[in-house]
């Protein structure tokens, strides 16, 4: 899978988005084991104790958690995989009427062009 990082931003938040999208969107299903730390650090080709830092953070949310035996599991809450998923839904909204404030477009106008689009 492809990793999008921004070398502007501190890339472990980076990290910890990306796999957080990974797993709302069903690539690491509930209750899956998630890959190690070593084999995620060398597929977006950072460093490991960055990649752990994203994972712990991936756990503070509750969208993981570590078992001694069995490494780092999705969690198979799905109330917490609802709610991860209407944050980001909600940050994906917010940036689009932000991109088209900036185009001009009222929040009106924008919903309108989503309405006019797609329904």
């Amino acid at each position: 899978m492809d990793w999008n990082l921004d070398n502007g931003r501190p890339i472990w938040p980076q990290l910890a988005q990306q796999l957080a999208r990974r797993i709302i969107a069903g690539v690491y299903p509930p209750g899956s084991r998630l890959p190690s730390v070593r084999e995620l650090a060398a597929e977006a080709g950072v460093n490991p104790n960055t990649m752990q830092r994203a994972l712990a953070q991936l756990e503070q949310e509750g969208l993981a958690r570590a078992d001694r035996t069995a490494g780092r599991l999705v969690t198979r809450d799905v109330q917490i995989l609802d709610a991860a998923r209407l944050r980001e839904a909600q940050a994906v909204i917010q940036g689009y009427f932000e991109a088209m404030s900036a185009l001009g477009y009222s929040r009106e106008q924008a919903a309108e062009l989503i309405k006019e689009e797609f329904l």
